[in-house]
């Protein structure tokens, strides 16, 4: 009679998984790290860090293969992390993250971001779009999501803001994209997702705020124009920055092709720092992040 383990016995099945961490800078850290990997029986297969001397804070970003069940060694990290004032995250590698979409009226970022999932090259799970209008409700046809219709106006603004929670709460909302969303929201909304929304500004920020960005790129004669994927906070664009990128542009450019060649800028910006949160490679560093790509 064999021996070996049944096909689907999962008690001593591998996992990779993802630790991402920051803590105020002392020596030992990568060490003590290291070690409950080691006691787990993990292996290291990709590890990042970066000590910021402005801050004082220390991060790391650690792959592990470990046949340790994982609440054991979150177990083993949240004792270590206590000794070191850590904030943290434990997560399997390529976990599709449970995502948000909120758009207006431009569909170019949503569509994108859509047939990246379908195609399995972003780690998220899209379980709906937000929208307050409805000129976007066939593209998320198309791709099988709920849309939802929440309409915004000055008197309805506090109550929309509400349904959105409601849907984040209804469907395990880790993340929320705003893929063009043309709307500004409340600093308790900002406060309440908190690391876990991100915005595309069609301008290489902090150039060029609020409407209309290549207008006014175009007023001022720019040679380059840009995209921004930021966090949001209650500050309008001044989040902590994830990605950025831009593309040449000369004199005889109008505003018409600014927003062409901007709008394919920003689903290339957008699509990346979507994918490093949802691989918990950004880590925030006050109001600057690291980037561990």
């Amino acid at each position: 009679m064999s021996t070996d383990p049944a096909p689907h016995d999962h008690a001593t099945a591998e996992q990779h998984l993802v630790l991402a961490l920051s803590c105020p800078d002392r020596p030992g850290i990568v060490h003590a790290v290291a070690g409950v990997v080691a006691e787990s029986g993990g292996n290291i297969t990709e590890s990042q860090q970066f000590g910021d001397p402005d801050s004082g804070l220390f991060f790391m970003r650690v792959q592990v293969q470990t046949a340790t069940p994982r609440p054991e060694l979150h177990g083993a990290m949240e004792r270590l992390a206590a000794d070191f004032a850590m904030d943290w995250t434990l997560d399997e590698v390529g976990r599709p993250v449970r995502t948000l979409i909120m758009v207006s009226k431009e569909g170019h970022c949503l569509g994108d971001l859509l047939y990246r999932q379908r195609n399995g090259r972003l780690p998220i799970e899209v379980v709906g779009v937000v929208a307050n209008h409805t000129d976007l409700a066939p593209i998320a046809e198309f791709y099988g999501v709920p849309f939802h219709h929440v309409p915004v106006t000055r008197d309805t603004k506090a109550d929309a803001e509400a349904r959105l929670l409601e849907l984040v709460r209804e469907n395990d909302v880790e993340l929320v994209v705003l893929a063009r969303y043309m709307q500004i929201l409340s600093d308790d909304l900002c406060r309440a997702l908190s690391g876990r929304i991100v915005n595309i500004h069609h301008s290489f920020l902090p150039s060029f705020k609020g409407a209309r960005p290549y207008a006014q790129a175009h007023d001022r004669g720019v040679k380059l124009i840009g995209a921004t994927a930021h966090y949001v906070t209650a500050d309008l664009d001044e989040g902590p920055i994830i990605e950025q990128d831009v593309e040449r542009v000369d004199h005889g450019d109008d505003v018409a092709e600014l927003v062409a060649m901007g709008q394919d800028v920003e689903r290339q910006v957008l699509a990346r720092a979507v994918r490093w949160h949802a691989e918990h490679r950004v880590l925030v560093d006050g109001h600057r992040t690291v980037v561990f790509a």
